[in-house]
């Protein structure tokens, strides 16, 4: 259930659970709400980070996972290179150092030094981090599941009831406990209301990669399954809003949004993804994703549709569900 990138996972440690020295790291790198715009220096908790092993990179998604320790700690952490924006071309190209590689006729290449503040690396640490953790951004085979609805009720819903995946994180959010001052738009209302903040992995720099997340302010829903004809105000009210409010912020016409389901989600919290079109996020291809116009056209032809259709999502290796689904004989 989970993809490559880094994100929030059901069994994600709450900010509670941090140690001192991460909390306090990352109480620094927050911008309060008086401080919007600013960018704060934050203590380099990983100068004492000791390797343990590479968990997977990506030559492509140009990001490495570490497996190591932070103050005694088990932690993870992920680096990933930034996008090049198109306003700091001239900086880069005026202001950087070049080392000729090879030069050939009319072709040659060189290795480019960027000056130090166009040169960042978005990292991301976990800690502690569990042994959920570890497995979850290993480097895994997968396998395409196909679920019937007899087979969610027998074998998904028991997994996931036993497992209690915690999303207390997601109700912080909720509840304005935590990264209030990064929900780009609310609707409060209860049944049909939801926030919208961007997601971890947009470091909100350029619209090019855009990617915010819809989490509905109801409680009792966890995924497409639990979906019924009864829902589709709320999800009708996500879609323009949601829209509306990407429009407004960053002018961002619909027609160049994705806006899509996971099923299986990384966490059981009902939530709506918004992402650039043309950028080809984590969890965006056929096998996962579900287009939400497509999710409200399917509940209006049919009250019961995502309680009875079949449908296919990838698993690791090392899924717990993906286990079930093998004792059960339906891998």
């Amino acid at each position: 259930m989970a993809d490559a990138a880094a994100k929030r996972e059901p069994d994600s440690v709450g900010t509670d659970e941090l140690s001192p020295k991460v909390k306090r790291a990352k109480a620094d790198n927050e911008n309060s709400p008086g401080e919007a715009g600013k960018e704060s220096e934050s203590e380099n908790i990983l100068s004492g980070f000791k390797t343990t092993n590479v968990l997977s990179d990506s030559a492509r998604e140009k990001n490495i996972f570490i497996h190591g320790q932070i103050a005694d700690q088990d932690a993870v952490v992920i680096l990933e290179k930034t996008p090049i924006r198109e306003d700091t071309l001239a900086e880069i190209l005026s202001g950087s150092r070049l080392k000729l590689e090879m030069s050939n006729d009319i072709y040659s290449t060189y290795r480019l030094q960027a000056p130090p503040h166009l040169n960042e690396i978005k990292t991301t640490v976990v800690c502690p981090a569990t042994e959920k953790h570890v497995k979850k951004y290993q480097r895994q085979e997968s396998f395409l599941v196909e679920e019937t609805g007899e087979d969610y009720q027998s074998i998904t819903l028991p997994y996931i009831q036993k497992q209690s995946f915690s999303v207390q994180w997601v109700y912080n959010i909720l509840e304005k406990k935590a990264e209030a001052e990064r929900i780009v738009y609310e609707d409060p209302d209860p049944e049909v209301g939801f926030v919208l903040l961007p997601d971890f992995k947009w470091d909100q720099k350029q619209v090019d990669d855009l990617y915010l997340i819809a989490i509905v302010h109801q409680r009792n829903n966890r995924s497409l399954r639990d979906l019924r004809s009864e829902h589709i105000p709320l999800l009708q009210n996500i879609l323009q809003k949601g829209k509306e409010a990407i429009l407004q912020r960053y002018n961002l016409p619909a027609s160049k949004l994705r806006v899509y389901l996971h099923y299986q989600p990384s966490y059981y919290h009902l939530h709506v993804h918004f992402t650039k079109l043309g950028y080809e996020a984590p969890g965006c291809g056929v096998e996962r994703a579900h287009l939400l116009a497509d999710v409200i056209q399917n509940l209006q032809s049919d009250p019961h549709y995502y309680e009875n259709r079949t449908l296919y999502f990838p698993l690791r290796a090392d899924d717990g569900l993906l286990s079930k689904f093998k004792e059960a004989g339906r891998l």
